[in-house]
């Protein structure tokens, strides 16, 4: 009994640690058009300081990923909690860009590493459950942040501050709980040799991988947009001025995702994918008929389906790839699929920002909305004929 109160303890604490870690990362989104009030910068520059923040983050994927097989799960934890720490602290004081800068770099190798051993941990933990959490925190994170500072800077005073002294507080009570965690992985030699930047993608996983690739590429490019541009959009499709607008525009489609990864959470991993591929160009039209219309309500619903498929498309691609890795190499697998995730999430929404300066905000995202259609729908058809050869093969023997 003991030993499974212990478990279930674990979970909670790795399930809570991942939620804070990408709630932090949202938490800017809202703030964004403060921030250019007060330092006077652009959208391009806008997303520069969001693009530097993945870029970071895909460094210390690249880099210490894998580090959490071979020195253990808690000092990398604790590691990445500290410097997370101190990003918390540069936001708080940000007086500037490079101030911004310096946060978001800080942040995003803090919350990559984060991401890697725990994804690994929640797996060493729970086969069944850890999949899930694994598709669901960072979603659920991503809308607590976004939501939680929206209201914050409507409601409450120092707008610019508050919300980071809550999670610096709330990453102070992490690291000092997460000692008290069972260890699950012995230290073994190799830590230096891995932290060469590779990417360690077990033999067999690696025919999944690129199969769900395309469909990966637009759920996270369509995160990233909204990350980084979402609120800008909404406010100048919409005419909304409302800081807790910016942040439901985020937490619309992240809370849709995270409810759909529920809702989907016994089904086959091929059923979220044919979802994802199905839901998230339909959300897209109605998000690009919603801001040409300059249509509050049909911009929502077009992000909450599109929702819908970014959860969908997300857990079956987890789901796909997490039951073709040995313990060993869990870890690493997590790092590749983040970091192909996360050049996703920001090197398309960099080049957004870039051509806004010469199309405008609408023109681009009409652009933009147009190639995750045709990469969701090529995607989708990819994923029928695969199905549909594997019927073929199941009547044949």
């Amino acid at each position: 009994m003991s030993s499974s109160v212990s478990n279930r303890s674990t979970l909670w604490f790795l399930a809570i640690t991942l939620l804070s870690f990408l709630a932090a990362s949202t938490a800017p989104t809202p703030l964004y058009h403060l921030y250019q009030e007060q330092l006077h910068f652009s959208a391009a520059t806008l997303t520069v300081i969001f693009g530097i923040y993945a870029i970071s983050l895909l460094v210390a994927l690249l880099t210490v990923g894998s580090l959490s097989d071979y020195l253990g799960r808690k000092p990398v934890i604790f590691s990445a909690v500290l410097l997370n720490l101190l990003a918390m602290l540069l936001f708080i004081n940000a007086d500037s860009v490079a101030w911004l800068i310096g946060a978001r770099v800080l942040q995003g190798f803090a919350t990559g590493m984060a991401t890697a051993v725990l994804s690994a941990a929640l797996l060493d933990t729970d086969r069944q459950q850890g999949p899930l959490i694994n598709s669901v925190a960072p979603l659920l994170g991503m809308a607590v942040g976004a939501v939680g500072c929206g209201l914050l800077a409507e409601f409450a005073p120092l707008p610019l501050q508050l919300t980071y002294w809550v999670l610096f507080a709330l990453f102070v009570m992490q690291a000092l709980y997460v000692w008290r965690l069972p260890e699950s992985v012995s230290s073994q030699p190799g830590a230096w040799a891995s932290l060469r930047p590779t990417l360690h993608v077990p033999t067999q996983a690696r025919s999944t991988l690129w199969r769900v690739l395309p469909l990966n590429i637009a759920t996270w490019a369509l995160g990233g947009f909204y990350a980084s541009l979402g609120p800008s959009l909404l406010r100048t499709a919409t005419g909304s001025t409302s800081n807790l607008m910016g942040g439901a525009a985020v937490a619309a489609l992240t809370l849709t995702g995270a409810l759909m990864i529920f809702t989907l959470r016994n089904r086959p991993a091929a059923k979220g994918l044919l979802l994802g591929g199905t839901l998230l160009p339909i959300g897209l039209v109605l998000l690009l008929l919603g801001v040409h219309s300059a249509s509050l309500p049909l911009f929502f619903l077009g992000t909450l389906v599109a929702g819908c498929g970014f959860g969908a498309g997300f857990l079956g691609a987890v789901r796909s790839l997490v039951p073709l890795a040995q313990p060993h190499e869990r870890a690493g697998l997590m790092s590749a699929y983040y970091v192909l995730s996360y050049l996703a999430f920001c090197l398309p929404s960099l080049l957004a920002g870039n051509l806004t300066r010469t199309f405008g905000l609408v023109a681009t995202t009409d652009g933009y909305g147009a190639v995750l259609i045709v990469l969701s729908v090529g995607a989708l058809l990819a994923l029928m004929r695969v199905q549909s050869i594997k019927v073929c093969s199941a009547d044949v023997q």
